[in-house]
């Protein structure tokens, strides 16, 4: 089990020693315990970003520590980075340096391999949304294919029914484009009418459209 140290928002004192504000703490009987009381304070804190770096690190160190802090906007405890012995950072950067070149044109490569991957995607998406809808205009159901599978964007493109082209998840986003494209829907919600209410309104126009796209054009 990892050791954990806490980034706090709002600076606290050692239950042993008195010493703060701390800016880094461990809790022991949820009490804060400063990290020279926790005998951590010989560790050097590598901030998260590079997970070369970091797994290296972290395998040179006989005593490491996930860092956390909590964010107020997703109600979360959220990792930072490590502390790690100071000679095991430097062993890590050593051996980073020496393959730099090699992870480089590593990262080249699968980039290369996730953006072919990503066009395949996109376009079995919109295969899919034309089949589903066959009145849709294409250029439009490429649009939404490609807004609902970006990479990271956590839509329902890239979530597991959507990447199984699920018939309710593809409806799903071809329903959001609708209702943001072809409907009222976010000029009610800029003048202030609250989310539920400028669905409802909505909801007949959205419906409309998709029964018009769910036959075959003329």
């Amino acid at each position: 089990m990892d050791l954990v140290v806490i980034q706090p928002l709002k600076g606290r004192h050692c239950a042993e020693c008195s010493q703060g504000p701390l800016p880094m703490h461990l809790l022991e009987f949820n009490a804060p315990i400063c990290l020279d009381c926790a005998d951590l304070a010989h560790l050097v804190f590598l901030p998260r970003g590079s997970a070369a770096l970091t797994r290296r690190a972290r395998g040179a160190s006989s005593l490491c520590a996930v860092v956390v802090r909590f964010s107020r906007r997703r109600k979360r405890y959220e990792r930072q980075g490590l502390l790690v012995e100071e000679a095991a950072l430097a062993r890590a950067e050593s051996a980073c340096l020496a393959d730099a070149d090699a992870r480089a044109r590593r990262r080249e490569r699968d980039a290369v391999r996730r953006a072919a991957e990503d066009v395949r995607f996109t376009a079995s998406l919109a295969a899919e949304i034309l089949r589903l809808f066959p009145g849709c205009p294409p250029a439009r159901a490429q649009d939404v294919a490609a807004h609902a599978s970006a990479r990271g964007s956590g839509r329902v493109g890239r979530t597991a029914a959507g990447r199984s082209l699920e018939e309710g998840a593809l409806t799903a986003a071809v329903r959001a484009s609708v209702r943001h494209l072809d409907t009222e829907y976010d000029a009610l919600l800029m003048s202030g009418v609250a989310r539920h209410e400028a669905r409802a309104r909505v909801a007949t126009v959205i419906e409309e459209v998709l029964a018009s796209w769910s036959r075959p054009a003329p």
